[in-house]
């Protein structure tokens, strides 16, 4: 009975780095597999079904698309219009996760503060962005701050209120049992709170991008002089749809980047929980 289970698990320890592997790139294999079959179907389209006259004027291959990216790229004309967005974007969403965090932490921690700003938070995150457009280019006028302010409001929600219920829903047992030993409050966040709360935080974040990309295209398209999205709206006038399309594949492209870096991050900070039972097979 003891050779077999060793049998067994030797068989397990030669078998088990080719499924880590295979279970390593089986999410982007299928991405980038899906992704290909949908930009090939994309480009039959047109030799597949026959277009009307006015269809063709708004309509577009992944060829074409390509070409003229590239084109820009070569050019340079993408890449001053791409630092404008990026800056605006960096900007809004670092300031959206310096205040996000500390003060979802806080008001998880706290039920006087939570009682004091929820309905603030309640309020402005239930309300379109949209709406605050108008009134930042008043104060902030046309530039990149205008931008930056709608990013922040827009990333700024999905981190705090994560990160708000990845606090409220810490172990209260090994809370208690930090305290035991005589940790302080900084103590208790430091070294169970924050820890326990990493995977909201980390999809407070996710969703987070979505929102900061969201705010600048938004922005750059109701009021804005310069960045990507007003090359976009230039190029709509004009029925540009190549270079529309262009624009848009690099604002998904630097999501799909962001998004990868968050999913890098939480991989390296998610190695100390342990495995669920299930999760090896």
């Amino acid at each position: 009975m003891s050779e077999l289970t060793h049998t067994d698990v030797a068989t397990a320890d030669l078998a088990a780095p080719g499924r880590s592997l295979w279970r390593q790139i089986e999410p982007t294999v299928f991405g980038a597999g899906t992704i290909l079959a949908v930009l090939l179907l994309w480009e039959l389209l047109p030799h597949v079904i026959s277009l009307s006259a006015g269809t063709k004027m708004y309509f577009t291959t992944p060829s074409r698309i390509g070409a003229t990216l590239w084109t820009m790229m070569v050019t340079g004309t993408l890449w001053a219009p791409l630092g404008v967005s990026a800056a605006g974007f960096t900007i809004g969403l670092v300031a959206a996760i310096a205040v996000g965090i500390p003060l979802g932490v806080l008001l998880g921690r706290s039920r006087t503060l939570n009682a004091m700003f929820d309905p603030f938070i309640t309020a402005f995150n239930a309300t379109p962005r949209l709406v605050f457009l108008p009134l930042l280019m008043l104060w902030f006028g046309l530039g990149v701050w205008s931008k930056v302010v709608i990013v922040f409001i827009g990333a700024l929600f999905p981190i705090l209120i994560n990160t708000y219920e990845g606090v409220r829903n810490a172990d209260r047992l090994l809370i208690n049992v930090v305290r035991a030993f005589g940790a302080s409050e900084w103590d208790v966040a430091r070294l169970v709170v924050v820890p326990n709360a990493l995977p909201y935080i980390i999809a407070g974040l996710r969703l987070a991008i979505g929102r900061a990309i969201l705010g600048v295209v938004v922005a750059e398209f109701f009021g804005a002089e310069q960045g990507l999205g007003v090359v976009m709206v230039q190029a709509a006038s004009r029925y540009q749809v190549d270079i529309v399309f262009a624009g848009l594949i690099v604002f998904a492209v630097l999501s799909l980047i962001m998004t990868g870096m968050v999913k890098l991050l939480e991989d390296r900070l998610s190695r100390w929980r342990p495995q669920r039972l299930g999760d090896s097979g």
